[in-house]
């Protein structure tokens, strides 16, 4: 067994003040990231108007959009501000801060199961115990703790070579399965099931062997079936809902499957290139779709850009994972790297499970697509998210000092 372990001097690298007065430097120096950057800003705005169509069935006349259209906008100048709060700063100070973090997401998240919690700061919706009441906004926990996941995941992985075998999987599995099984228990099964891609694509990014991992996926596989009798009556329906689109059978599309059908009754609405400002308000108006501007928010934007308009959506959604991506390879660090791919997993998973729900490919579980949903925590979120890939390209620097992760052909049975 040999190992493959180098070491590189840390080099000056300009300070983030003295890139802001060079905007040339500033662009050069973050690359691929500020496609990430300006994916996520089209999304918001596509999402903004997306929304206001299907929000009234006339537009405002005092403002500019209505209501909820605002609130989505002003939650990402909220997150644009987060951001860049967190880009600034070297990223590589966040990780000796990751497991403190992690554990205040943690015990907001048992605070949420406290049953003797006043229903005025833990109010249940939709039977799930996930928002803390703040007054004028709420605030969800398990958002957060998504970010805390990657930062934490990331510094924990980033010199290690033990979970290339069997029992060094061990720590990265409960570092995931402590957080998935108190969401779980809220109950919001839908967020906790993002966990487990995220935990492999940055596995997988940090070495961990495919056939490790398949063994684990087949598991979990063979296992499913018994996870259904433990399952609430409301998961259970959405997925025989499922089940009864996929055979064609339409008993349920008044019940259980309205919802579903709804949404792609108004996806097919929108045609090849959408509907007008005015037809899409009609059409959302009549069609009443719960959730339209949130877990729903796919059926609206096809409804009014039509089929070409969900390819864009999807384009700027595969721009900003590519964005991410890019940026881990061009990091010298194995923590930008690990938090980038980790970041890119989460929106990838997001992305394909909402869409596959508005479409009738998947049952619907409540899962927001990222930056176009309306959610204040999940914009703030996922911008969070968007200003660590920036920062990891603005201070990708050299090499630092360590483990690389690069394992070759070692073997570590």
């Amino acid at each position: 067994m040999s190992s493959h372990t180098s070491v590189y001097a840390h080099y000056h690298e300009p300070s983030i003040p003295r890139l802001l007065r060079t905007p040339t430097a500033l662009l050069h120096r973050g690359g691929a990231a500020w496609i990430t950057v300006a994916a996520s800003m089209l999304l918001v705005l596509m999402g903004t108007l997306a929304i206001d169509a299907a929000e009234s069935l006339r537009p405002s006349t005092t403002h500019l959009f209505g209501p909820t259209a605002t609130r989505h906008l002003l939650f990402s100048l909220l997150g644009i501000a987060c951001a860049a709060g967190v880009a600034v700063p070297n990223y590589r100070r966040f990780g000796p801060f990751s497991f403190l973090a992690y554990g205040a997401a943690l015990l907001l998240l048992i605070f949420l199961l406290i049953p003797f919690i006043p229903t005025a700061i833990v109010r249940p919706r939709g039977g799930a115990r996930g928002w803390i009441d703040l007054g004028p906004v709420d605030f969800q926990p398990s958002e957060v703790m998504k970010v805390a996941y990657i930062v934490t995941l990331a510094w924990y992985l980033r010199y290690k070579k033990n979970h290339r075998t069997i029992k060094g999987l061990l720590w990265p599995a409960i570092i995931t399965a402590v957080p998935m099984g108190l969401i779980i228990l809220q109950p919001d099964l839908g967020t906790a099931i993002l966990f487990i891609p995220a935990l492999f694509f940055v596995l997988i990014a940090a070495g961990a062997k495919l056939k490790h991992l398949t063994l684990a996926v087949v598991i979990a596989a063979l296992g499913a079936p018994a996870v259904y009798p433990m399952l609430k009556p409301h998961q259970k329906q959405r997925i025989v809902g499922l089940f009864l689109q996929v055979k064609g059978d339409d008993r349920e599309d008044l019940d259980i499957n309205m919802q579903p059908v709804t949404a792609q009754r108004l996806i097919g609405a929108g045609g090849l290139f959408g509907r007008s400002e005015e037809e899409t308000r009609a059409l959302h108006h009549f069609n009443a779709l719960p959730e339209r501007h949130n877990d729903m928010v796919f059926s609206p934007v096809v409804t009014r850009y039509g089929f070409l308009g969900g390819v864009a959506l999807l384009g700027l959604c595969f721009a900003w994972c590519a964005g991410a991506i890019i940026t881990a390879g061009s990091c010298g660090s194995p923590f930008g790297r690990l938090v980038c791919v980790g970041a890119a997993g989460f929106f990838f998973a997001q992305t394909v499970i909402n869409v596959g729900m508005n479409v009738g490919l998947l049952p619907i579980i409540g899962i927001t697509l990222p930056f176009v949903s309306h959610g204040g925590s999940s914009m703030v979120a996922q911008w969070l998210m968007t200003g660590l890939v920036l920062s990891a390209a603005l201070h990708k620097g050299g090499y630092e000092i360590g483990q690389r992760l690069n394992f070759e052909d070692e073997e570590l049975d």
